[in-house]
């Protein structure tokens, strides 16, 4: 008598939790390409939770990414897993659920790069989800999808609704720019970044790595450049060993990392382990004791350059890397007497943007004997500068009818183009910011269809004048959010900034469940506030 009671116990409380809440769907960010999703829902036990691998799939047990992919999307979708575990042991029979992957290729040991397929197709009914994609990092895609789609109800129970996804990003290049020389970033505050990253479907890490203030990378082939250039020599420096660290952890999120040494501006640091390779400033006949851009005049520059770059192959796998080009001043250059010199000699007049073009041009031309697709900003192609038409230009001036324009001879040029100027998210004010980042429309601006597919993507910049690890997360997430969604989804599907803001809420209290310091998009509370973890 008493089993048969405490049978029917649990059947009535069952249905209970299986009746509260029924209405609700639970969804995705960034928003899929193509979701249907019903009312029905299936209750998960994490004791009776697996991931695996079809017996289709070219990728089996052993594949790097995605073992190391079952193991975390496992504790992010039970962080609590041992006490759920104890509460479906006392209610019910755990019902056994499995994610099935399959991918078409393994690609387990590679890298992702700028043809990897991220598209997967996403089926979850009772009993089992399958998970299918092309390559490894479509089915990354997936599974942080699947994780985000489970939830619990207020007893703590985990449930899954029925649900078909059929998904793929809207835009190849999906970066997000962080500036470790303004302030150094700690090597954990850049791995949660990269962890916040695959969260929202980001696939590119671009690490302006080095600029004016400090020179934290710590080279190999020129040691002095850290050991003088950088904040501190042993403690504010990225070691070669930090920098592995970053692309291996980047890479198994699925994520790129690429490297920005810019030049020839914004290298004040460098000279301070570089003997010559500044311009020396004049005042009057005389030098100044101050020192301006790289010099570019100089046999020994391009001999300098060409080592560093060489080392940049071989320590960072991606096949881009940005050779920065902007904001040069060429005050110094004007008042050297040897600049002013060569310039008659060259024959550029009093025309210095053309020696800047000068400089480059032998940049790009060393990237490209090494076989790595330059990104330069879009300071560049404004001067004119004669590069390869397989350069890709980034775009980081003005307001949207400046960049729109800008958009429009770039790719009309025929290059290659990334939007950036309206994600600078370092700026802040007070208020909803990241709707504006939201309503960026990547491709509105005059020209034809295939001007519109120069646009491969865009990416939020986090400049370092005003943040550190104090406050870079709180100051990224969830604004970035907002452009993430932006470069992955369906336009038109997402254009509603109102119908936005209650999934991008539920997302953001997600990213604290994660142990990542969102800030608040406005007044409210989530069920698992911050603890500070």
């Amino acid at each position: 008598m008493f089993q048969t009671e405490r049978r029917f116990l649990r059947l009535l409380f069952l249905l209970c939790i299986l009746h509260y809440e029924a209405g609700q769907v639970f969804g995705v960010w960034p928003m899929p390409q193509q979701i249907t999703q019903s009312t029905d829902r299936y209750l998960l036990s994490p004791q009776s939770f697996s991931f695996s691998y079809s017996k289709d799939s070219a990728a089996q047990s052993g594949c790097s990414v995605l073992d190391s992919a079952f193991k975390r999307y496992y504790s992010l979708i039970f962080p609590d897993a041992a006490d759920g575990a104890r509460f479906s042991n006392i209610w019910m029979d755990p019902t056994p659920f499995t994610v099935s992957v399959s991918v078409k290729s393994g690609e387990c040991d590679g890298y992702p790069d700028e043809g990897s397929d991220e598209s997967y197709n996403l089926s979850v009914a009772a009993g089992a989800a399958a998970l299918k994609a092309q390559s490894v990092w479509g089915a990354l895609r997936g599974l942080e999808s699947f994780s985000q789609l489970v939830y619990q109800d207020k007893y703590n129970m985990y449930f899954v609704n029925k649900t078909e996804i059929q998904d793929f990003p809207r835009f190849e290049f999906r970066g997000l720019l962080l500036d470790t020389s303004r302030h150094y970033l700690p090597l954990n505050a850049i791995l949660k970044t990269l962890d916040a990253m695959a969260y929202s479907k980001f696939n590119v890490f671009h690490w302006h790595i080095v600029d004016d203030p400090s020179f934290p990378y710590q080279s190999y082939s020129y040691p002095d450049l850290s050991s003088k250039g950088a904040f501190h020599p042993m403690t504010h420096i990225y070691t070669q060993s930090d920098v592995k660290r970053v692309i291996s952890h980047a890479r198994m999120r699925g994520i790129r990392v690429i490297p920005e040494f810019d030049t020839p501006g914004h290298t004040q640091s460098w000279g301070k382990g570089q003997p010559n390779l500044l311009t020396p400033c004049y005042k009057g006949d005389v030098p100044s004791g101050t020192f301006g851009p790289v010099n570019p005049i100089l046999d020994s520059t391009y001999q300098f350059m060409s080592g560093l770059f060489k080392e940049m192959k071989s320590v960072f796998p991606d096949s881009y890397v940005h050779l920065g080009g902007d904001e040069v001043n060429f005050a110094c250059w004007k008042s050297n007497p040897n600049v002013r010199a060569f310039m008659t000699k060259m024959g550029f007049g009093h025309d210095y943007t053309k020696l800047e073009s000068y400089y480059i041009e032998n940049i790009v031309n060393i990237s490209s004997a090494l076989n790595k697709t330059p990104i330069v900003w879009q300071d560049v192609f404004d001067y004119r500068e004669r590069i390869p038409k397989d350069t890709v230009l980034e775009i980081w001036k003005g307001v949207p009818a400046d960049y729109r324009t800008e958009l429009a001879k770039i790719t009309h040029a025929g290059y290659r183009v990334l939007l950036s100027a309206p994600w600078y998210i370092n700026h802040i004010s007070y208020g909803q910011d990241w709707r504006n980042s939201y309503t960026v429309q990547p491709q509105n601006f005059s020209g034809t269809d295939q001007q519109k597919a120069l646009v491969i993507g865009g990416e939020v910049c986090m400049w370092g004048e005003y943040v550190d690890a104090t406050n870079l997360h709180p100051r990224l997430w969830p604004r970035a959010c907002a452009a993430a969604e932006r470069l992955w989804s369906n336009e038109e599907m997402t254009s509603n900034v109102d119908q936005a803001f209650p999934r991008l809420e539920k997302f953001r209290c997600s990213l604290i469940r994660r142990g990542i310091q969102a800030e608040p998009l406005f007044v409210g509370y989530c069920k698992d506030e911050y603890r500070g973890v």
